[in-house]
Order: C-alpha cells, then structure tokens, then sequence
C-alpha cells in the first residue's frame, strides 16, 4: 500500500509503503517522537475517521490533534464519557448528569443527586477520572440499530435520547461509547481509549462543576482560570428562555415544529431578544452613557444589534449616531501586514486609533468635526462628506472587532464608555450529554451569508474559518471581560430555518477537496434539526435576517 502521511499540521506529505493492514493508532505510535500535541483523530482520503480505523488500501493520511476544531470535539466527548463513567462508579445509578455549555475555557455541568455535591464526592470523582485515564482503558465503539438504541435509553430513562433516536429517520444505525461496561452515546467520534485524555481538573463553580481541559492555543496545559461572571448570568438567563419557551432539549423544539407551532414558537422567541435589547437601551440612557462599543466574534450578529438598539434608544428620547471603525483604517501604504505579507485589517494597527480617539472627544464636547470615510478602491480616507456635531446627550454607537479593547479608547474619559459583548453563546442542547458548540453555530450562519451575500462557497468559507477564528483568539476573546453588559444573539429557532439553506450549500462541497470532512460532519449536525420550511414569519430586524436575507438593516 502506497501512504501518504502529514504528521503535524503545516507539514508536507511523506511518501510510505505497507505490505500489512495496520490501524491508525499503529501508525501514530511509529512516529510518537516527531508529534507535536497528542494525536485525536486523522483525516483519511477527506473524511475523520477514529485511531482505532483500520487502513487496508492507499490512503493519504493527516493527523489530527485538538488544535483541529473536529478533533478538540472528539477530546471533550472521550473527557465527558470518562466523568460520567467516574461520576457513575463513586455516586451510583442515581446521580444524574447534565453537560450544560462551555464556560470559563471549560465545560460547565451539573450532578444532580440525592444530596448536594460536597467537595469530597468532587475530590472522589475527579481521583476515579485519573485512575480510569491511567489504566488507558479501550473506548469501545458499540453500533446498534435504531430502534435497538431507542430502547436501550428507554431502559435508562433518557427519553429525550429515546425520542431524538426514534425521530430522526436519517440515522440508521447508533453509536454507542463504552469504557469497561459504562455506556453512553455521543454524536461525535472519540480517542482510542482513555490513556489519550491527559489533562483535566474539575472545580466547583456556583450549582455545577466545571469540567476543565487543554485548549488548542496551548495543547500541552491547562488554561489559566477566569471567572466569566457575565457569560455564566447570560447561560442561566438562556435557560430561563427555555422554560419560558416550553424547550429543554432539541427533540422539545422539533416537537413543536411538527405540531405546527413554529410561528408562536418564533415571534415567542424575537420578542424575548427585543425585551433584552429594550433593557440594554435603559440602561444605558439611566447612566447617561454616550460612547458605547459593541463588540463580537464573527457571525454574532452585529450589525443588526447595533441598528436595533439605535431604534430602542430613540424610543427613550435620544438620537444616536451610528458609525463603523472601518472609515478609521490607515492609509494603504500604512496598513500592517500578516506573516504571508497579506494585509491584515483585523489587526489593531490597521486603525488610525489617534484620529479615532480626537474625533471622539471633540464630538463629545460639542465641536463640529469632520468624520472621515474610507475610499476602499483608493485605500485611503476622504474628508469633507461628513460634518458632524452631536447634541449634549446624543450617543456614539461603534460597532467593531476591537470595540472593547481598551487600546482603542485610550484617550477618552472612561466615565464616557458603555461596552457590549455580543455573541450566540448558546444554542438548546440536543441532550443532557451533548450540546451544540457556539463555534459550529457561528460557522453555519457564516456559510450561509457569505453563499447568500459574498458569493462564497460552502468549501472557501470553511478553508478561511481557522484564520477567522485565530483572529478572534487574538483581538476579540481576551477583552470580552471588559463588557458592562452580554448580549446573546443565538435564537433558539435558528438552527431549524438554517437548515433548509446551509444544507444544499454544504451538498455542493466536492469529495475530493480538503474541506469536505468538514462539510459532512456539518450536515450530519444539522439533520437533527426538523426544519422550519416556512420563514416568512421572521420580523425583518431579527438577528437571523442578516444571515438568510430580507433585513430591513442590511442592504
């Protein structure tokens, strides 16, 4: 058999030769010694596959460890399967576990039993966790038909397991994961046995635990800790979103789509988000605030925040001005470069921050100044269009990637500032044990409005998505604890209108290209989803509007 082997990511292929069947885990453990983090996964011929996938014909072969996004996953499901393996040995049968959203760089969960968790259940449950990673026990891999799985979660009273197996024609067979007995059933793949799950902690946080791992900035090493205060309000506010909504799980949501209740279902949920941008707007006009910066990842959706709270703030008597960083670009010749000698415009040198800073408190104070806009075509920013002055309470919204980056605002009065965090921090999990990452969230709205807006390609966007998010871990992540306030703009209906536009685009992606793993394990997400087919009853200011179409914010 003739292989071709990629070792770490960036590398070239080397050319191999096997007379022999061999597993993948055979082949990562030959060239242990040249591995930069611990293998998790490789692609094969363009799909993921296990280290336990046996290779019997020529195959090109790339390793995987948790600084892909597809085989971080397979990290966090091999770790959650460990704790609920632990959390069954030291408490029982009648410990119950919920794996909530991620939370402070780690998993937030609840145990729910007889008595609260004390802390010496937690030391138990977390000595178990090390015992089972150190004995590297096999990950066993149990395929069972459909209405087989469905009883098997019926025995164990997971109903919401049972009903989503039952509901969802599209899979014929189910995974299950098994370590020495201990059975559970996750949708992503796994690591070969425990032994590959290294590094964990487990911290009591406010009514759960906080299940703690590696990061892909940093492989080798816990991160350090920050307490996300307002991320952990904004989950619990989410939750109570959802009992409102009469959802705890997905099979809850696709329920409801099948009996017909999508448009209660949705107007229920837009009028929650107004509700929400309604107080931010209070808030704000109650502290006199007149420069506030809203910032977010990608895909959080910005724009249409930004324009909605604009509304709510002149329904409270102000008339804010609306304005982008992007006129605040350097001149061309000025702009920084990245390492392939591109221009970087999510760098913060790329702004002009002391025009930024002048013109913020000469407006501030009164004075007439002439606002630049940037001549894109030409690179360089145009004077004379935009005399402006502001009345004494009329605020300044800036929307932008380092809008909470205090570089930015160095130079102006803190007493001034009001920040926003935007994100859709989280979607309804599809069970107890498996939820539904931000990260994949944010890359199907980005697919569909860069297909739908920008002419891309399901493939091009998912080949740029690594470069955005390292972008994001360099200028947006680091500064979200500055926040005065959190939005999330996730909408619990999202994901079922999506689906009926991300899923023909993400069928266009050819076999042969190196983003079509990806694209098929985004499919196979997305088919849990019963979709919502008509979308007409989506108000033209949601959120989801500037990623499907028909915004009255977005031209």
């Amino acid at each position: 058999m003739k292989i071709r082997l990629r070792i770490n990511p960036g590398d070239s292929f080397r050319e191999l030769t096997r007379e022999e069947p061999f597993a993948l885990r055979e082949l990562a453990g030959e060239f242990r010694n040249e591995l930069s983090a611990t293998v998790m996964l490789a692609l094969v011929n363009g799909k993921y596959e296990e280290l336990t996938y046996e290779i019997t014909d020529d195959a090109d072969i790339t390793f995987l460890d948790i600084r892909d996004h597809s085989a971080f996953i397979a990290y966090q499901n091999s770790l959650c399967l460990i704790y609920l393996k632990a959390v069954h040995d030291v408490m029982g049968n009648n410990a119950a576990v919920k794996i909530e959203n991620s939370l402070n760089k780690s998993l937030y969960t609840e145990i729910e039993a007889e008595t609260p968790l004390n802390d010496e259940q937690l030391r138990a449950v977390e000595y178990r966790m090390k015992e089972i990673a150190e004995e590297d026990i096999p990950i066993v891999r149990e395929v069972y038909r459909r209405d087989e799985a469905v009883g098997i979660w019926e025995e164990y009273n997971c109903m919401e397991k049972a009903r989503l197996l039952e509901e969802t024609k599209s899979i014929v067979n189910a995974k299950f994961y098994s370590i020495d007995g201990y059975r559970n059933f996750f949708y992503g793949l796994m690591a070969p046995s425990t032994g590959y799950i290294g590094r964990f902690q487990l911290m009591k946080y406010r009514d759960g635990v906080l299940l703690r791992f590696p990061q892909p900035s940093a492989p080798d090493r816990l991160p350090g800790y920050i307490d996300d205060k307002q991320i952990y309000a904004a989950f619990e506010e989410e939750k109570e979103w959802h009992r409102l909504l009469g959802v705890s799980y997905l099979p809850d949501l696709n329920d409801k789509i099948r009996a017909g209740d999508a448009k209660k279902f949705i107007l229920l949920s837009e009028a929650l988000h107004e509700k929400k941008v309604a107080e931010i707007a209070d808030c704000i006009t109650r502290r006199n605030k007149r420069l506030i910066l809203i910032a977010g990842p990608s895909s959080s959706g910005k724009t249409t925040f930004a324009k909605r709270l604009c509304v709510q703030l002149m329904v409270n008597g102000l008339q804010p001005l609306y304005m982008g960083l992007d006129d605040y670009y350097k001149e061309r010749c000025d702009s920084p470069v990245d390492e392939d000698g591109n221009y970087n415009f999510e760098n913060l040198e790329a702004l002009d921050i002391d025009l930024f800073n002048d013109n913020m408190n000469r407006l501030l104070a009164g004075e007439a100044v002439d606002l630049p806009e940037f001549d894109f075509t030409k690179g360089q920013k145009v004077f004379g269009k935009r005399i402006t002055t502001l009345q004494p309470d009329q605020p300044i919204i800036i929307e932008g990637i380092h809008g909470l980056n205090e570089r930015l605002t160095e130079r102006i009065d803190e007493s001034q500032k009001f920040r926003i965090y935007i994100s859709p921090f989280t979607q309804l999990n599809i069970d107890r044990h498996n939820r539904v990452t931000t990260t994949d969230a944010r890359m199907i709205r980005r697919i569909v409005r860069d297909y739908e807006f920008r002419g891309s390609s399901a493939a091009e966007t998912i080949a740029l998505w690594p470069k955005v998010r390292a972008g994001e871990d360099r200028n947006i992540f680091p500064y979200n604890d500055r926040a005065d306030v959190m939005f999330n703009s996730a909408l619990t209906y999202e994901l079922s209108v999506l689906r009926k536009y991300v899923e023909p685009i993400l069928e266009e992606v050819d076999e042969h290209s190196s983003e079509y793993a990806e694209a098929v394990r985004l499919l196979k997400f997305i088919r849990f989803f019963d979709s919502i087919e008509d979308d007409k009853v989506i108000p033209n200011n949601s959120i989801i509007r500037e990623f499907i179409g028909g915004s009255v914010f977005v031209e």
